[in-house]
């Protein structure tokens, strides 16, 4: 049930658990677990850190992103198959907004291995949920590089709605100006959205 409009969000560290992956509260340590899978350039393509090329460079953004976390902004995951418990990747809660009850997901990534596998479905259904029934969220927001098609497909399969295109609004490490294509969902789609993403784990 969605929680009532007086609900402020609590969001603290959890571990979400599903069908094929779990996500646990990120911390440094995950760092040497996760360099198998990070160590592929396409990974940071998209990404706002720069090349991510050794194992000290992964210490360096998840302590970055635990900074943030630190501050009340985002809160990080580690990514794991729940079947082998094999280190699988990273996601995370973003621009988190208590007064105005919205997040963002992102800053995912997953290794080669775990790509077109239901991994990133059970992992947005996981973090969904979380947000909207107990959390209390009344808007999720995913965005994406402008350039990056294959996340969008994934996106828009999750049934979010594309809502349009911000021009410019981030300076990449490179110096490219990023566009990006803004999603949500909200909470009033949200039992619709849940019941696709359900059915897609079934199939």
């Amino acid at each position: 049930m969605l929680k009532a409009l007086s609900v402020v969000m609590d969001v603290q560290p959890v571990t979400l658990i599903g069908r094929w992956v779990r996500l646990e509260p990120l911390w440094v340590e995950h760092a040497e677990a996760l360099w198998p899978q990070a160590d592929e350039p396409e990974i940071w393509r998209y990404m706002p850190y720069g090349e991510v090329n050794s194992l000290d460079k992964l210490r360096t953004v998840i302590e970055d992103l635990l900074g943030r976390q630190a501050r009340g902004t985002d809160l990080c995951f580690a990514v794991f198959d729940h079947v082998t418990g094999a280190a699988a990747g990273m996601t995370r809660y973003m621009t988190i907004d208590r007064p105005n009850r919205s997040l963002e997901i992102g800053g995912t990534w997953y290794g080669k291995s775990y790509r077109r596998t239901a991994m990133n479905t059970e992992c947005k259904y996981l973090l969904m949920k979380h947000a909207f029934e107990v959390l209390g969220c009344v808007r999720v927001q995913l965005k994406t590089d402008l350039r990056n098609e294959r996340s969008q497909r994934a996106i828009e399969r999750l049934g979010a709605v594309r809502e349009g295109v911000l021009r410019k609004h981030m300076i990449m490490p490179d110096g490219y100006h990023r566009s990006s294509v803004i999603y949500s969902v909200i909470d009033d789609e949200w039992p619709v959205v849940k019941a696709r993403l359900e059915r897609l784990l079934q199939a």
